[in-house]
């Protein structure tokens, strides 16, 4: 993005004579046979533009300009450029014609745009490719086939010079690829002196474009400190805060503006983006909408403290890396000046002090109101830096702010240069320090990214703190928007947070994980299957079940036609196994090659590891990548998949691009569970939160939906199989716990359950995106499993160093079973009686083991009904009293109970004698009750005088004595059962 000189690097066509061909053969050289950026090779690529056409741009269209440094001409009719996005790998192709003359420029005419005003010069070719405008990829190939590389094409045999250019390009020449460029700059190679190092980062600079013309070197410097003052020196009319505006975007966008003064602040003189920040020395407070700093986007750099005046054409600059256009593009503009001319009036300046940003100073409202009908926040002519986020770091766009003691709630990455902090340390704050999403209304208004001017950023973890002061000037990036561009860091402070590890589960617990392994591959470094391993093994405690997604097939990203994991699979297992854990078996399905979305080439897909020790695959004919997996009911009345495992609807236009789900039908324990591994689609496309547009469309969400419908028909059908199923969805959902998705996927909590729902609201998180801690990986259970314990495991998503970026998680659950009724008709009976036995409502075609007070006596099987009976004669030896009669399958421990009462049988009393006075022996016989029945003998039923027991023949006799105090008259003598039955005779009782 930066420019080249003081001046506009304009070329002149007379810099470099036009050598014309002039009808003989003799002058044109044939085309050689050069490598990818053959230093060697006379013609390159010299200049490279596409924003022809965009808001702000001169030119209408955009271009490609060859050069040719050799002494004679080279023929280009079998040659093409070639251009493709910043992380593309589909070329789109321009054949070229003629040729080039010696020390000529060639140009070629791509696209127009609808805005510009000045006609390219006439084009060599012309042609319709539309270019984008901040960074893609070009190619000068030596034959006109299409490239077929992929992303990797700048050592490509028929590449004869190649220009990655912009922040975000995958594919460059040497060591990086050119600055980012806008609708007022193109990447330019150095031509005088002719410049060919194979090396996009110095061969060339980002300057205003000049197609088939060559760069002026700049005037020398201006002295400020002359007397009289050079005119060049004084300030000119415009100030910071008129160029800046009251709105998001510039009133001088378009414009040349002279001597637009200020303070420099800060410095940025590497990467894509270089220059400097400038600022008012004392901000206008009558003007709080309008910002007081601005950057001025030019290579030549100034240092903190000068005083500077800039002349330059005022650009609200879009970050179009992703490869959107200005109509596209979700991001918000940062007003810059790009500069023409930058003269120093003096040095060793105070700079303006910057803004403290407290725990109160950024409002709490992330997105600004808008008239109905609007969606861009760009429309906003006057912020108010109180009413929202997005105005106040607007309204302070390029001005110095310092955050102090920044707790970091996303981690450094060091490779990016960025680590996200929050202002306001008690919003919405995680126990772990992070800061989580609670639904879309509510983005964190507190956090924003640090990205340093110049320098790294520490390896920190979340909860990590940068103690004092974080200061330079507001930026904005579209990883995460607003910025601040540090040029001081606080210190680093080490809080050592630690990871976390599940409850290994009991012996009756089934352990189901999932776990999102990040593009994993045999090419990658032995580390990550060791750390992946560990994981397993340590954080998830073992499962026995492991859904696992973005497992790549044996070559990786090499689009070679590969699609078996085996070798990925195995290395993965062995590693688990070295760590302690168990040796894994694994189910999968190979995709058909390039039709499940993810990386190109890698064929990811989700996988199964088991534990063969402690859960079985039902052994079934798997399936393929493209026959789907159906249910039936199973003649024991469980759910059965068709094959095992399967695809779920692989042909449903909701699966394109994307992964297909993988169903899986286990026993643990005699129970069967159904697993389903899932990875829905990404997020890509969507515009971003932190956007122009609000509130933001979430195009990918319209197949995600799709995606869940599906789903849950195949849940609904497992149902109508078996409405007592297990069945456990495990995964990458790609979407929050309160997503259309998930909530069409779930019923809304009607069918299945979300188990990240169950967790305190400030846990629930699995990834960290962009400083927010939020919710994509998700497992679901059906109605019918209660008995659940859930766990995330924190391990990868907080840390600057991780093994994937998901964090796994972990469900331990005891499995449901159909639980019938067991009964006895009568439950009261007497020895020498039947009592029925029933079972209903079980599963159908199930053996029953009956047991009475833990005694096995008989078994019994359920008909296809689920129901079955037993005829249990009572006979002596059953004992009278209560007894337990206890049920139990012998497929999968189902158990009921029922209670059985075996009763007395009464007979008769007879007293001896049958009038008694006070005081004195009576005799109790007791004849015909039942055998070794133990009887209390008793005064009215009121006073206990003793017990008789029944012998083999239902007799007893005994003696008892008749209270002394009492009363004379007509009493009862009431003899009673264990069981409540009782027998009374009369007694008189005289004086």
């Amino acid at each position: 993005m930066s420019l080249s000189s003081l001046l506009s690097s304009a070329r002149s066509l007379a810099a470099l004579a036009l050598f014309p061909l002039v009808g003989t053969a003799a002058l044109v050289a044939a085309a050689p046979a050069a490598q990818a950026v053959d230093v060697t090779s006379p013609v390159v690529i010299s200049e490279v533009f596409g924003a022809g056409g965009n808001s702000g741009s001169v030119y209408t269209n955009d271009f490609i300009e060859l050069y040719n440094n050799g002494d004679t001409a080279v023929d280009l009719s079998t040659w093409s450029v070639q251009y493709a996005a910043t992380t593309g790998t589909s070329w789109q192709r321009t054949n070229l014609g003629g040729s080039i003359a010696a020390k000529s420029f060639f140009l070629i005419q791509e696209a127009a745009g609808t805005g510009g005003t000045t006609p390219l010069p006439s084009p060599e070719v012309t042609a319709t490719i539309p270019m984008a405008g901040g960074a893609g990829k070009v190619a000068l190939v030596s034959n006109q086939s299409t490239l077929g590389c992929g992303r990797d094409c700048d050592t490509a045999g028929s590449v004869v010079d190649f220009v990655g250019y912009g922040t975000g390009t995958d594919d460059f020449a040497g060591s990086g690829p050119t600055g980012t460029l806008s609708s007022t700059s193109s990447a330019q190679r150095t031509l005088d002196p002719f410049t060919n190092a194979g090396n996009n980062a110095i061969d060339f600079t980002v300057a205003a474009p000049t197609p088939k013309a060559a760069p002026v070197p700049p005037p020398p410097p201006i002295d400020c400190s002359a007397s009289p003052t050079p005119p060049e020196c004084i300030a000119g009319p415009k100030t910071i805060q008129d160029v800046q505006g009251s709105g998001f975007l510039s009133p001088e966008r378009g414009n040349v503006v002279e001597r637009v003064y200020g303070i420099v602040t800060a410095v940025r003189s590497t990467g894509g983006s270089r220059g400097f920040w400038i600022q008012q020395a004392d901000r206008d407070p009558s003007r709080p909408a309008a910002s007081s700093g601005i950057f001025v986007f030019t290579d030549i750099l100034a240092t903190v403290g000068d005083s500077v005046v800039v002349t330059g054409r005022v650009n609200d600059f879009y970050d179009l890396s992703d490869g959107s256009t200005l109509a596209t593009t979700t991001s918000l503009s940062i007003t810059e000046i790009s500069a023409t001319v930058v003269t120093v009036v003096s040095k060793g300046n105070a700079v303006p002090s910057p803004l403290v940003i407290t725990p109160t100073t950024v409002p709490d409202t992330y997105v600004p109101p808008l008239p109905a009908g609007t969606t861009n926040v760009e429309t906003i002519t006057t912020v108010d830096p109180s009413r929202s986020t997005l105005e106040f770091w607007e309204a302070h766009e390029g001005m110095l702010v310092t955050v102090n003691d920044a707790r970091v709630v996303g981690p450094g990455q060091t490779q990016f240069r960025e680590i996200y902090v929050t202002t306001k340390p008690d919003e919405l704050r995680t126990p772990r320090g992070g800061t989580y999403l609670k639904s879309y209304a509510q983005t964190p208004t507190g956090r924003v990214l640090i990205i340093p001017a110049n320098g790294p950023v520490p390896a920190a973890n979340v909860g990590d703190v940068l103690q004092g002061a974080t200061t330079g000037p507001v930026d904005w990036s579209r990883f995460g928007g607003y910025t601040i561009a540090a040029t001081t860091l606080g210190t680093y402070i080490d809080n050592h947070l630690q990871p976390t590890s599940a409850t290994a589960q009991a012996d009756d617990q089934l352990a189901i994980a999932t776990y999102n392994v990040e593009n994993l591959d045999p090419r990658d470094p032995e580390s990550k299957f060791t750390r992946l391993a560990q994981g397993v093994v340590k954080n998830l405690a073992q499962p026995d079940i492991v859904a696992l997604e973005e497992i790549q097939d044996n070559s990786g990203p090499t689009d070679d036609g590969t699609v078996a994991a085996d070798q990925t699979l195995s290395i993965l297992t062995a590693k688990i196994k070295d760590a302690g854990g168990p040796t894994y078996a694994w189910a999968q399905i190979n995709p058909v090659n390039n039709l499940d979305g993810g990386e190109p080439g890698g064929n990811i897909r989700s996988a199964f590891l088991y534990n063969a020790d402690t859960v079985t695959l039902v052994p079934r004919t798997p399936g393929d990548s493209t026959t789907p997996v159906t249910v039936s009911t199973a003649t024991d009345g469980t759910a059965s998949l068709s094959v095992n495992p399967g695809r779920v609807d692989p042909a449903n236009a909701a699966w394109n691009a994307s992964r297909k789900p993988l169903a899986g039908e286990f026993l643990f324990q005699g129970r069967k569970v159904i697993v389903v591994a899932n990875h829905f689609n990404s997020k890509g496309g969507d515009q971003s939160a932190d956007g122009r547009f609000q509130p933001p469309i979430r195009a990918s969400e319209v197949q995600r939906i799709e995606q869940a419908a599906t789903l849950n028909a195949f849940v609904k059908q497992v149902l109508a199989a078996d409405p007592n199923a297990n069945v456990v969805l495990a995964g990458d959902f790609n979407d929050y716990q309160f997503s259309a998705p998930v909530l069409r996927l779930t019923d809304n909590g009607a069918t299945l359950t979300d188990l990240i729902t169950t967790l305190p609201e400030n846990q629930r998180y699995s990834y960290v995106f962009n400083g927010i801690s939020q919710v994509l990986d998700h497992i679901f259970v059906t109605k019918a499993v209660t008995d659940v314990d859930y766990q995330v495991i924190h391990n990868n998503a907080e840390f600057s160093d991780q093994a994937s970026d998901h964090d796994p998680q972990v469900v331990r659950i005891r499995p449901t079973i159909r639980q019938g009724t067991l009964s006895l008709d009568p439950a009261g009976v007497f020895v020498g009686d039947t009592a029925n036995v029933r079972l209903a409502g079980w599963y159908p075609n199930r053996t029953f083991a009956l047991a009475l007070d833990g005694a096995t006596i008989g078994t019994v099987t359920t008909d296809a009904a689920g129901s079955a009976s037993l005829a249990l004669p009572i006979t002596s030896a059953t004992g009278l009293g209560t007894h337990t009669l206890t049920a139990t399958s012998a497929t999968d421990g189902a158990s009921a109970s029922a209670t059985l009462t075996v009763k007395v049988t009464l007979g008769t009393v007879v007293l001896s004698p049958p009038k008694v006075k006070p005081g004195k022996p009576l005799k109790v016989e007791l004849f015909g009750w039942s055998p070794g029945a133990t009887l209390t003998v008793s005064l009215d039923g009121v006073t206990t005088l003793g017990t008789l027991t029944t012998n083999a023949s239902g007799y007893a006799q005994g003696k008892v004595v008749v209270p002394a105090a009492t009363t004379a008259g007509q009493h009862q003598v009431v003899v009673r059962a264990p069981d409540g039955g009782q027998v009374a005779a009369p007694l008189e009782v005289s004086r």
